[in-house]
Formats: structure tokens, sequence, C-alpha cells
């Protein structure tokens, strides 16, 4: 079963390399569509690679940050409206006579999402694993659009722009990122952790 899995992520690896190295910009901007609408196409590596193109000149380091990053946004917002118009679905759907989810429920989600949600896009994005799935409540929440975009926009920037410039940085060796995501991800966490924290601190007082 582990040998299967190997197998499947080095294809991967290798269909990942070869689309960007043949389509360039386009082959970034499909491969980021499939990663944000949250399909098993990881940025960690379509990302470093685009940024090891760059170093060899290949690419440009401006125009596949912001190829990588609207096609993020494009992937976010399928996420998001299947959020949305699942939720609906859902709501109207009755299981032994029950709805699934209440409208009270609904409405402390809304609720939460307004008060919480712009920190927590903004977060989420910056985490792998949860980066992509954030989308899916806050369409369901019916968080506002405007803000939505906002957010995972500028998570979405910090997120492309760091893998781009590792892989650019790293040049050659630029499949160490994925060899250190396990790091980075603690990394992150802990971060997130201890800056959630002084927020709440100080909004508490």
């Amino acid at each position: 079963m582990v040998y299967v899995s190997f197998e499947f992520l080095e294809d991967v690896f290798v269909d990942i390399k070869d689309t960007i190295s043949l389509w360039g910009y386009p082959g970034i901007f499909g491969l980021m569509i499939l990663e944000s609408s949250s399909l098993p196409v990881p940025s960690e590596i379509i990302l470093p690679f685009s940024g090891f193109l760059v170093s060899t000149g290949q690419l440009n380091l401006w125009i596949t940050i912001i190829v990588a990053t609207v096609a993020a946004i494009v992937g976010s917002m399928i996420d998001y409206y299947i959020g949305l118009k699942g939720i609906e679905a859902l709501s109207k759907r009755r299981v032994l006579g029950r709805t699934l989810f209440s409208m009270d429920q609904l409405a402390f989600a809304d609720k939460w999402f307004i008060k919480y949600g712009s920190l927590t896009i903004f977060l989420a994005r910056l985490i792998p694993g949860i980066r992509t799935l954030i989308s899916f409540p806050a369409g369901a929440a019916k968080m506002p659009i405007t803000k939505f975009l906002i957010y995972t926009t500028a998570g979405c920037i910090i997120w492309n722009s760091l893998l781009v410039y590792v892989g650019y940085y790293l040049g050659n060796n630029w499949t160490e990122v994925t060899s250190v995501s396990h790091y980075i991800l603690i990394a992150v966490i802990v971060a997130l952790a201890v800056a959630i924290s002084v927020y709440l601190i100080r909004r508490r007082k």
C-alpha cells in the first residue's frame, strides 16, 4: 500500500514538472486552479519548480507569482460557490424527519464568520492542508464576497511568493522544499498559534 502511494506521488511529481515545462504560464494557471479548488495537486511542487524555472530564465518571477495568485483566486471561488450552494441544498434536506442544518445553526455560522472570518481566511491560506478547504465553510456561511476575495488574495500572495522564491533561491535543489515541508508546517502552526493568542489577549483587554 505504501509502495502504491509513493508511486502515485512520483507520477504526480513528474506530471506537474512536464506540464509546467511544456506549457509555461498556462500550465501553472491550470494546475493552480486545480490545487486551489481542493484537488490533490500540491502547490508545494508547482510553485518551487516554477521558481526553479525562473532561476534558469525560462519564466519571469513577477508574472509567475501573478499567474499563480489569479489562478488560486479562481479556484477558491469555485469552492466558495460549492459551499454556498451546497449548504443551501443540505439545509433543505431531511433525514429521519429532521433537517441536517437548522436555521439557528446557519445563523450562528454566519455571525461567527462575520466576526472572525477575515482573520480565519487569511491565516488558513498559510497552512498546508487546510488552505484550500477553508473556501467551503466561507461560502456555506455566506461570507461577504468582497471580504473573502481581499483576504484570500492577501494570503495567496504571501504563500505563492514564498514558495516561488524558495524554488528560485534553491535552484537545482528546489525539491528540498517537499522534503522539509512538514517542518515548515510545524513552524507555521506554532507561529499562527502565537499570533492568535496575542490577538485574543489584546482583544480581551
